[in-house]
């Protein structure tokens, strides 16, 4: 490509991007509030385009299960449909369950989603099948015969033995998040998402006392050397999973993670992800995200942190004011490379990610709350919420001081 012809896309770029960022922000204009139809709207454009995508499609007429889109969809999409009182799941949430049911049913004769890493493959998606139809039946209030499989499949695939027992084998591309050397304890913290949000009282089936003992085993042993992301994880996991850490260990997490939000009240997952670097040496980029923002304000909120908490607000708001009004969606940002295109929006698979994230916690920040802490018993209050009460302090005053948004 001559020089030329470069200055000219970066021009072209340059004025696109500049044109996006006064529409992401739109919302400062209009209030606080944010467009949940728009949201909507985005996610299921970009799950039909995900099930359609010929890159996506697998063995018997299935399509692969995405971390970045699929699996969040799955979560997204239900929790707006079960605010919104809707009995009945979208045509979309229906042929994503479809699909994960029939590779569940037909798991001994279907090929893994990749051969050349077949047991990494298997043990990845034997995760998210398990975690997709868990939470689906969180619908009904009844564990499925299929979720059931599905949990059987993943546990058959735990590991018993060396450096990584209790974790799975996890799909290794050197992207992160995800897909990275790291990635498997994401895999595991997914697992036990899972397993917590399984109706009828699964965990305490005796039948996985062991597994679920392996699995709790490994989350503590290799919780100090994880990434700030990857225990952003492991907070939604001990949030649905009791057991995995003790509450001064979620009031740690906590803290660490309101220390990394920026003064526009965002957070970055570029600064969450320890010493990373993109495969094309391009500097990773260091301002908040959806991705970012939408995960740790949903997993706070998971994890009982008051919603008068004043950063919680912050990180709420933020997500209010910086909707695309032009595509209803957030934007995401590569952790791997930089992407030289024409309209250089962020990567379109973080954005599908940062949208359902922004979706999960603006969706459960309007969620009336069950009731007044003083009214709950110990055991509705989350360990960090019992914690801090004890000490008598104010959550909202945790760690670092307020930026006020102008």
């Amino acid at each position: 490509m001559n020089r030329a012809r470069q200055r000219l896309i970066a021009l072209v770029a340059c004025l696109f991007a500049c044109l996006c960022s006064g529409c992401s922000h739109s919302a400062t204009k209009r209030g606080a509030s944010w467009n949940q139809k728009a949201a909507v709207a985005y996610l299921d454009q970009h799950e039909r385009l995900w099930t359609s995508w010929p890159t996506a499609a697998r063995d018997q007429g299935t399509f692969c299960v995405s971390c970045h889109t699929a699996m969040p969809y799955a979560l997204s999409r239900q929790a707006v449909d079960l605010a919104r009182g809707d009995t009945k799941s979208s045509a979309n949430e229906r042929k994503l369950i479809a699909n994960v049911t029939k590779r569940v049913r037909v798991w001994k004769s279907d090929e893994p989603y990749y051969k050349y890493q077949a047991k990494r493959s298997r043990g990845t998606e034997a995760v998210l099948n398990a975690l997709i139809l868990a939470n689906y039946d969180t619908r009904s209030g009844h564990l499925s015969g299929d979720t059931r499989a599905a949990f059987d499949d993943m546990w058959k695939l735990q590991e018993t033995t060396g450096p990584q027992r209790g974790a799975w084998k996890w799909i290794q591309f050197d992207n992160e998040p995800w897909e990275a050397y790291d990635s498997p304890y994401y895999g595991a913290t997914l697992a036990a998402i899972a397993v917590g949000l399984a109706p009828e009282n699964y965990r305490a089936d005796p039948e996985i006392e062991q597994n679920l003992a392996l699995l709790r085993e490994y989350l503590k042993r290799e919780y100090p050397g994880q990434t700030l992301l990857n225990r952003v994880s492991l907070l939604w996991a001990s949030a649905k999973l009791p057991g995995i850490l003790t509450a001064k260990q979620q009031q740690s997490i906590i803290d660490e993670i309101l220390s990394k939000q920026r003064a526009d009240g965002g957070w970055c997952a570029a600064s969450l992800v320890g010493t990373w670097k993109r495969s094309d040496g391009t500097p990773l980029v260091m301002k908040s995200d959806g991705y970012a923002t939408g995960l740790i304000t949903y997993v706070l909120q998971q994890a009982g942190v008051p919603r008068d908490n004043v950063q919680l607000k912050d990180g709420l708001s933020w997500l209010m004011r910086n909707q695309t009004r032009w595509g209803g969606h957030w934007e995401g940002y590569s952790l791997n490379k930089w992407h030289y295109d024409l309209f250089p929006v962020g990567d379109h698979f973080m954005n599908d990610a940062a949208t359902a994230y922004a979706v999960l916690a603006l969706t459960q920040s309007e969620i009336k709350p069950r009731a007044p802490a003083s009214e709950q018993t110990t055991t509705e209050r989350s360990a960090p919420a019992r914690r801090t009460e004890r000490r008598g302090a104010r959550p909202e005053l945790i760690a670092v001081k307020t930026i006020k948004h102008k």
